[in-house]
């Protein structure tokens, strides 16, 4: 029987693993042989010592600390859920690079976008400290303290801040679709750095744009220098040529502009210039207007078509010469042709997507008038970004939750277009200053006002639309350390550690915190239905209709064994894990394993 590990995906031997395939002859006694690697690469290999980088003090240890596998676990809370039974989406509490870490096994390659909002590292804002040796330990101390700043007098101003974000983005690439993408949210302080790792992680050809966000909607009167009413949002795909962008709906403003002035039977329309910022001599000709008149392209320009294109577009219409026939000539666009879209721009303005006052004060209405967050980011702007980028089933992650306006974002987007999207909220749960009037108001952390947030957004977008069929629910997640008990053969008192083994499982840890942990490890998403089977007393978890069977009580005998087997699918095969110390006896255990191998199920685990 094999033995879970209790680690999450091993990036390092999976990128091995991936080696081996794709050059089987670069394998020598199981290992790879860079020299022959290099041979088979050919020119694609640099070996200049002169080479363009972008390096810092930690980057190596910040790459070790994105490939060193976690052996936490995330421990459900129903208490702080909505509609825990039938919801899809997720509220995590934890530190993002282990969550991240955790997710790699069940999420990998399964999230279509991913936005984040990231510290602008303004030296106030929190700035997360990593530990490489044991980052769980460093996570309950962090969440034990209030925020920490990151001077500018700090000799590593930038340096702790690409630390920070590098091995996190490098972990977050991993979980997105083939066609996946995206969005993060930055400032001027880290803009330039921010495109540099974004480019190593993802590739420089994969970058998309850079949108710019009016985020004010009036000037700063008192800037030293300039105002600064915007920030940007960077967006890459993971494989620019996979990615398709999406559609822009049209606004009824922007449907208001077109008439029919000439009754066309195609009905209205709006007209554009056919001319182009370009010299091509052979697109430089007279375009003889129905008053007679001949007209050429502006100076410097050409025709947008050619001659006989031109001809065709006249002889169907589609050339407007103005209501007396003499003007310059315009292509017209029909409405109807024109419908399905509108293509973006790379200019959001306040208008249309919202600013952080409008945002803050529509948080504020949805706490009864409490103002907890002071730069919420609009609902609208996170919407628009999933309207791009997304479609009706997918999967969104925001790590750096903050308000949760994302979640937000996508249950408005569900209701307003009929979508199933579900989203992965991460948060740390830092502690709310105790001045605040938040916690004044019972909130603890910024995770308790996130989650209560959606659970008001929620039930706001239900009042409103009267959809009541929405996945407006959450299953809350916390990071803690493994339920499993780790043996060190090392610590001062071995015997009595042999004798705690005897119960592998830490003390005040349920069943359910252990089937959640198995489940991640094993690669399982965490919304994956579980039915409770009840034999005689003892429950067999049922996971994914028979895709795994969980056991994890103690005194095991075959006749349970027996009902596992008849729980096994017949359409495919069935995974079954145990306890390791769950079994009556050895012989219990062995017997257990044979009768299951009889029976077709080969894949038997215990923890």
């Amino acid at each position: 029987m094999e033995k879970l590990d209790g680690k999450s995906l091993d990036l390092t031997k999976e990128n091995i693993k991936v080696l081996k395939k794709l050059f089987p002859e670069v394998v020598t006694e199981g290992k790879i042989d860079f020299e022959k690697l290099k041979l088979v690469l050919g020119e694609e290999i640099e070996t200049s010592n002169e080479k363009y980088e972008f390096t810092w003090h930690g980057k190596a240890q910040s790459l070790k600390l994105a490939q060193t596998p976690s052996t936490g676990t995330l421990r459900p809370d129903k208490e702080s859920s909505k509609n825990w039974d039938t919801t899809e989406n997720l509220y995590i509490e934890g530190d993002n690079l282990e969550v991240l870490k955790l997710l790699q096994k069940a999420y990998f390659g399964k999230i279509k976008m991913i936005y984040i909002d990231p510290p602008y590292n303004t030296g106030k804002d929190f700035v997360y400290k990593d530990n490489f040796r044991d980052n769980i330990q460093n996570y309950k101390e962090i969440t034990g303290q209030m925020a920490k700043i990151n001077t500018e007098t700090n000799g590593r101003y930038h340096t702790d801040w690409l630390n920070m974000m590098y091995p996190r983005l490098k972990l977050a690439r991993n979980l997105l679709t083939d066609d996946g993408v995206i969005f993060i949210s930055i400032d001027n302080n880290e803009n330039s750095n921010l495109r540099k790792i974004c480019d190593e992680i993802f590739g420089e050809m994969n970058y998309i744009e850079e949108i710019i966000w009016q985020k004010k909607f009036s000037p700063q009167n008192d800037a030293k220098y300039f105002s600064l009413n915007h920030e940007s949002l960077l967006c890459y795909a993971k494989s620019k040529s996979s990615f398709s962008r999406n559609l822009l709906p049209m606004t009824e403003e922007q449907k208001s502009r077109y008439k029919n002035p000439d009754n066309d039977p195609r009905g209205p329309w709006t007209s554009g210039d056919i001319s182009v910022g370009r010299i091509t001599p052979k697109d430089i000709y007279p375009i003889k207007t129905p008053s007679g008149r001949e007209v050429f392209p502006p100076s410097g320009n050409s025709w947008r078509y050619s001659k006989e294109k031109i001809q065709e577009l006249i002889a169907d219409n589609r050339i407007w010469f103005g209501e007396s026939g003499d003007n310059v000539p315009r292509v017209k666009r029909f409405l109807s042709e024109t419908n399905r879209g509108m293509v973006p721009i790379s200019l959001w303005f306040h208008d249309e997507v919202g600013h952080t006052q409008s945002a803050a004060q529509d948080l504020k209405k949805l706490f009864n008038d409490k103002a907890y967050f002071n730069y919420p980011k609009p609902v609208n702007y996170i919407k628009k970004a999933l309207i791009l980028s997304t479609n009706s089933n997918d999967i969104i992650l925001d790590f750096f939750s903050g308000s949760a306006t994302t979640a937000h974002a996508t249950m408005q987007l569900n209701a307003e277009d009929g979508g199933n999207r579900k989203f992965i909220m991460v948060q740390l749960p830092e502690p709310l200053d105790e001045k605040s009037e938040a916690y004044k108001d019972g909130y603890r952390t910024i995770c308790d006002i996130g989650e209560e947030r959606i659970r008001r957004a929620g039930d706001k977008i239900v009042e409103e639309t009267g959809k009541t069929d929405l996945d407006i629910g959450f299953k809350v997640f916390k990071l803690d350390s493994s339920n499993i008990k780790a043996w060190d053969p090392e610590t001062a008192n071995l015997e009595q550690n042999l004798f705690d083994l005897k119960d592998n499982i830490k003390e005040g840890r349920t069943k359910e915190d252990l089937l959640y942990e198995i489940l991640l490890k094993i690669g399982i998403p965490l919304t994956t239905p579980v039915e409770e089977v009840n034999i005689g007393g003892k429950t067999i978890y049922n996971v994914g209709s028979g895709a795994v069977l969980l056991c994890l009580e103690d005194k095991i005998d075959l006749n349970l064994v027996n009902e596992i087997i008849k729980l096994k699918p017949k359409d495919f095969d069935s995974r079954v894990i145990f306890k390791e110390t769950g079994f009556l006896n050895d012989s219990v255990k062995t017997n257990a394993i044979q009768t299951l191998k009889k029976n077709g199920i080969m894949d038997v685990r215990s923890v």
